[in-house]
């Protein structure tokens, strides 16, 4: 039985490829593609397609209602609720969409703690789509 294993594993090891073949192979796989230079155009093109914004509005939401109505625990709740209302009431949109980062500044400091005021920027499309961002500055 030895002298099978022996023969297996000198079989196993002939089938091997060598290490200069893998280094070849390795250096084709690695081969730049050969790509025209991005410009910024097309960088942004690629990330968000253009939409005709029609409306554009910074607002200072007031939160202070969240701090005052019902329990401790669902002030970020609230305060959510607040933002929402604040914009339907002054964009009357058809659909409002909060981005992700106007949420996580509702909800930085945890669920008892929303901030008292947040500043955004609120942008209408032509499909009377409302989207909801963070101010600069």
């Amino acid at each position: 039985m030895s002298k099978k294993k022996k023969e297996a594993e000198v079989e196993i090891s002939e089938e091997e490829p060598e290490l200069e073949e893998i280094e070849e192979i390795e250096e084709v796989e690695k081969a730049p593609v050969s790509e025209a230079p991005k410009t910024e155009e097309a960088v942004s093109e690629e990330a968000e397609p253009e939409e005709e914004i029609i409306d554009e509005r910074i607002y200072t939401v007031p939160l202070r209602k969240a701090y005052w109505t019902g329990s401790r625990l669902r002030r970020a709740n609230r305060s959510v609720r607040i933002l929402r209302e604040f914009v339907e009431r002054h964009m009357k949109p058809e659909e409002l969409l909060i981005q992700p980062e106007v949420n996580e500044k509702l909800w930085a400091r945890g669920i008892e703690r929303p901030p008292r005021r947040v500043r955004v920027r609120a942008t209408k499309n032509a499909d009377n789509l409302v989207r909801v961002y963070l101010a600069e500055g």
